[in-house]
């Protein structure tokens, strides 16, 4: 968890400064954060800027990871914050702050949570998916650190 821990952390600070500096100034800070969500979402989130950070930089100086997680729900959690992103931005390009606020609030909240309990509301949406609905096709046996 410490991978995606970590990238949550820097999304929420982006996401804080987005919020204090408002929809016009603010909306360069959801511009990079809504590319980082979009990389996570299409390459998988130790691909992105803030996992490649953590993997080159932050994990050789810690102790190894003890288990690993399927990287379909941390990249689908990546997805619904890139929505919300888009959201947000669309509130500025529209000019309707409400949107913007709202948008990027709940994306902070996301974040915020992952980010300091560990619980990724996104993934929680993820597997809730699929016990509801199913999954017809395999695991790509594809792995997100967790430790």
């Amino acid at each position: 968890m410490r991978g995606p821990r970590f990238g949550a952390a820097i999304t929420s600070v982006l996401l804080i400064a987005a919020l204090v500096l408002g929809p016009w100034p603010g909306v360069i800070v959801l511009a990079i954060q809504t590319l980082a969500f979009a990389a996570g979402a299409v390459l998988g989130v130790s691909r992105q800027p803030y996992g490649l950070f953590f993997r080159s930089v932050v994990r050789p100086r810690i102790a190894p990871a003890s288990e690993f997680e399927d990287a379909a729900a941390p990249r689908f959690a990546q997805g619904v914050g890139l929505a919300f992103a888009i959201a947000g931005l669309a509130g500025v390009v529209f000019s309707l702050p409400v949107l913007f606020y709202v948008a990027v609030a709940f994306a902070l909240v996301a974040a915020g949570l992952n980010a300091l309990f560990g619980f990724c509301l996104g993934c929680e949406m993820y597997l809730l998916g699929k016990r509801l609905f199913g999954s017809s096709r395999p695991s790509t046996g594809n792995a997100t650190q967790t430790g």
